[in-house]
């Protein structure tokens, strides 16, 4: 098998590639919605895509550590338009949305309905019971950890509408 080297890709390949990674990661169409053909490629060190940009602003980061991606508030609002209710969704109730959209914790005890296919480490949206999106994160508990443990973490917000980012890597 013959590799490219990282130095040999084109703008146009990586924009496949995180296409590709967005619709395995969120669902069909997912890759076009998160990254129209105008995003720009932030590079590591070592000229691996690290974040992907659009007009100056963050829409997701690649993770070095597996490839995949995290979701800036901007990127996840794009997904929150694109995927359907409660697809790809933690809702918290009324007490804990304040508190999330402030990029705080979202812990299980707050959690009043989850997308039954979410996973322990996956990338989600954390919403409030009107679908309101308050905050991007990585699941901590699978659904039904977060139903049957109804304590801890359930996610782990990177961002909430009302916070600053914070990149992970």
């Amino acid at each position: 098998m013959i590799r490219l080297s990282q130095h040999h890709l084109t703008p146009e390949s990586h924009l496949k590639r995180v296409r590709t990674i967005a619709d395995y990661q969120f669902g069909k169409g997912a890759g076009e919605v998160l990254f129209p053909d105008n995003v720009t490629f932030r590079m590591s060190t070592t000229k691996r895509v690290r974040q992907i940009l659009l007009d100056g602003k963050r829409i997701a980061t690649v993770r070095a550590r597996d490839g995949m991606l995290t979701l800036s508030v901007f990127g996840a609002g794009k997904i929150h338009r694109h995927v359907t209710y409660p697809g790809q969704r933690v809702v918290v109730n009324s007490d804990a949305a304040t508190f999330v959209a402030k990029g705080k914790t979202a812990f299980a005890r707050h959690v009043v309905y989850v997308d039954p296919e979410i996973r322990a480490g996956q990338e989600v949206l954390v919403v409030d019971e009107d679908d309101r999106l308050l905050a991007a994160g990585k699941t901590m508990l699978s659904a039904v950890e977060m139903k049957a443990f109804g304590k801890g973490t359930a996610v782990d917000v990177r961002g909430g509408i009302e916070s600053e980012d914070r990149d992970e890597c």
